[in-house]
């Protein structure tokens, strides 16, 4: 293996290495020439630098039965999952082109990934095209709401389809009507985060499904006047809110029990259950989201827009993945997981930058969050 220049602007492989692994025209002629970048947004080819090619029998660890048509499958790279979630492995067949996907604790459970590298290239390239409103979507620089969302969707899976004869993979299907959806809210200019459209809540909940406060309704404590006037004009889907207990303090909260609550209880006001033992909890000084459990306080949210978007995005999912008959949930759901917390943390990186810390959203997402929303 050799690399084009001393910055490694490419991973390319010689002849000798591809051997007879290698027989697909097309393919031995892209890796010996142009070759693979190291990484890109999603994926990252770095086991070739590392490991050189390898095939699926001699990747996998300890003792594995492996169907003769995969032990010659060839690991060439990885993708790039949040962190915290197990990373997939890009399995190439040498005499076809083709790429899959594969855990290497579990290799035989393959999943169609592109026909061919080039075309898993340019799937990259144009979801990297989103992710910075430029190129193909760079029509869409500036805008935002449900629409621009739609449109950006429509494009990408478009643009998918042309090179898999409309059968798009699980993973780029994720891509397409997931990463799009941070595109519906716009920073915020007002003291929170983001500017979330205008009734949108109402239109993925319901009329009626959302919960908008009065003046009287809050607490003294609660001075943050961002999330004051969040809460008046926006307001929060009702499955987030206690409207039995209406924002109490977490003293009142847990008046005459032994609880041994945080410091500053009084500033903490709980808007609703997340679980049956972990309270969501809003910091009426600053405005920030946080969850409770046996007090203990965790980050959740930047602020009470960010906490809409979550909501927003968790809801509009499931709408999605019921459309598609749970093809999403039910086939790939650890790569659906991993396009939501990417997208998620576009618009909010609270769960990436706690340090490490335990938080809500992201152990939802992978599956082990128990939560009620």
């Amino acid at each position: 293996m050799s690399m084009t220049d001393a910055e490694v602007t490419a991973i390319t492989l010689t002849e000798a290495e591809l051997d007879r692994w290698v027989t697909h025209a097309p393919t031995r002629g892209l890796l010996t020439g142009p070759g693979l970048p190291p990484d890109t947004g999603l994926l990252t080819f770095a086991p070739l630098r590392t490991h050189g090619l390898r095939r699926l029998a001699e990747a996998t660890e300890g003792p594995c039965r492996l169907a003769d048509e995969l032990r010659d499958r060839l690991v060439i790279g990885e993708l790039l999952n949040p962190a915290g979630l197990e990373r997939e492995s890009i399995l190439l067949d040498g005499a076809t082109g083709e790429l899959t996907t594969a855990y290497l604790a579990a290799p035989s459970r393959t999943r169609p990934f592109a026909p061919s590298l080039t075309t898993m290239l340019r799937f990259a390239a144009v979801t990297e095209e989103l992710a910075g409103l430029r190129g193909r979507f760079a029509s869409l620089a500036g805008q935002r709401g449900p629409g621009v969302v739609g449109e950006a969707s429509r494009r990408l899976l478009a643009l998918f389809e042309e090179g898999t004869d409309g059968a798009v993979p699980a993973y780029w299907k994720a891509a397409a009507l997931i990463r799009p959806l941070s595109l519906v809210a716009a920073p915020g200019s007002a003291g929170l985060a983001l500017e979330m459209p205008g009734r949108l809540l109402d239109a993925e909940f319901g009329h009626g499904r959302v919960a908008r406060f009065e003046e009287t309704d809050f607490p003294p404590t609660l001075t943050h006047e961002p999330t004051r006037r969040f809460l008046r004009e926006t307001g929060l889907p009702e499955e987030a809110v206690d409207t039995e207990l209406l924002l109490p303090t977490l003293t009142e909260y847990h008046a005459g029990e032994s609880v041994d609550l945080p410091a500053h209880a009084d500033h903490l006001i709980r808007l609703g259950p997340l679980t049956p033992d972990t309270s969501l909890v809003l910091d009426g000084r600053t405005g920030a989201i946080l969850t409770h459990t046996d007090s203990t306080l965790h980050p959740l949210n930047t602020d009470i827009s960010t906490l809409a978007f979550t909501l927003w995005l968790l809801h509009h999912e499931r709408t999605i993945d019921t459309h598609l008959s749970g093809e999403l949930t039910t086939r790939a759901y650890d790569q659906l997981a991993a396009a939501m917390l990417d997208t998620l943390a576009a618009l909010d990186p609270t769960g990436v930058s706690g340090g490490g810390s335990w938080h809500y959203w992201t152990e939802l997402l992978r599956g082990e969050g128990g939560g009620v929303l």
